[in-house]
């Protein structure tokens, strides 16, 4: 003889609400890691790019010169 029972329907509507949540927290970690990849790959193409352009100013205006990033007045190191 087989015995079967059910929930109560509060019952099912709680484990259904509670599992759909879950899943939604789930998916919206995936979709963070994915942004954030995103946005760790474009830190590196900007390090990259200021890499080079710091690299042509160094050619351009020496080693031991210092850029002021505010107003781009180029001074030279002091040798302490």
């Amino acid at each position: 003889m087989e015995y079967t029972r059910k929930l109560t329907q509060e019952e099912l509507d709680q484990i259904q609400q509670a599992n759909s949540e879950y899943t939604r927290m789930k998916v919206t970690i995936a979709d963070l890691e994915i942004q954030k990849h995103t946005v760790l790959m474009a830190m590196d193409s900007l390090r990259e790019k200021f890499s080079s352009i710091e690299k042509d100013l160094m050619d351009k205006y020496g080693k031991d010169a210092v850029i002021n990033m505010k107003t781009g007045e180029i001074t030279k190191k002091e040798d302490k």
